[in-house]
């Protein structure tokens, strides 16, 4: 299936459909026919469908959805290591992970598919947008899954690094265990009673800057866990309060970086450390 002219580096969308005549369908859930009669719409093997097509319930098509319109990064993201398995990149702060809502050609995934050329490259975990620092993708399908489930299983050993403001609650190093939820449509995480699901080491290096070690991975974990003991990170704009930012301004990065990641290789057994060359700003 080839990609339409400015779509390099980006996978289409699979719809699974409801039966009957595709155009319909397309122009009835999304006002779309269009893109049917254009042909822009596709068969598993890549071959395009018309007005006429008539597909069974349950079948999937294939798609590349319009673009929206992006502000573009202006960082660099370094390639810190690169083998016929893996390539791990030195993400910048303000670039999500891979496509999701606004951002999609402002992403380490397409970025690094149209820089390499390797459309089969496919994150082993992510790191939030406004999160820097080390991030690891696999190159071939055949590897993925052995490299995605080491992340999920909790056998990577990862190190961040943050600078917050005030002065913490609890006593230094501690760990923290708190049950983490995310709803999906409120834009901050929160904690509530029950079973911990995320659990983090803090420890102060001082002048404000702290190293964290997570165990898991919930989503903003960290930024959560650290305004909940009374030191939200600097220029954090969701912990512990929502901060309108204009998109495009990049003035004031969240300070966290993902310094670290150590893990035995799933594949060759090999002992595997790649750090971040980034640094926080300074406390003054």
């Amino acid at each position: 299936m080839t990609a339409p002219q400015g779509f390099t580096g980006i996978g289409p969308s699979r719809v699974r459909v409801h039966g009957g005549r595709l155009v319909d369908e397309f122009e009835r859930r999304w006002g779309a026919g269009a893109k049917v009669a254009a042909g822009e719409v596709f068969s598993v093997d890549g071959v395009p469908f018309d007005e006429q097509s008539v597909l069974p319930a349950g079948d999937y098509v294939y798609l590349y959805r319009e673009l929206p319109d992006e502000v573009t990064v202006p960082f660099d993201m370094p390639i810190l290591h690169r083998d016929d398995d893996l390539v791990v990149v030195d993400k910048p702060h303000f670039l999500a992970t891979m496509p999701r809502g606004g951002h999609v050609v402002q992403t380490a995934l397409v970025r690094l598919r149209r820089e390499l050329g390797v459309d089969e490259l496919s994150p082993a975990h992510r790191l939030d947008r406004l999160t820097a620092g080390v991030l690891v993708f696999t190159v071939r399908r055949e590897v993925r899954g052995a490299y995605q489930t080491m992340f999920a299983d909790g056998r990577v050993a990862k190190t961040y690094l943050a600078r917050a403001r005030g002065a913490p609650t609890v006593d230094l190093p501690t760990v923290l265990r708190s049950r983490i939820t995310k709803v999906r449509g409120r834009l901050q995480a929160f904690e509530e009673p029950g079973e911990p699901n995320a659990e983090t080491h803090v420890e102060s290096l001082g002048d404000g800057l702290y190293r964290l070690r997570p165990r898991t991975g919930r989503t903003h974990q960290l930024r959560v866990h650290l305004a909940s003991i009374g030191i939200p990170i600097v220029d954090d704009p969701l912990y512990p309060e929502i901060v309108d930012v204009a998109a495009g301004d990049f003035s004031r990065p969240l300070q966290l970086l993902a310094q670290r990641l150590e893990f035995d290789d799933p594949l060759s057994g090999a002992r595997r450390e790649f750090v971040s060359a980034r640094e926080l700003v300074s406390a003054g």
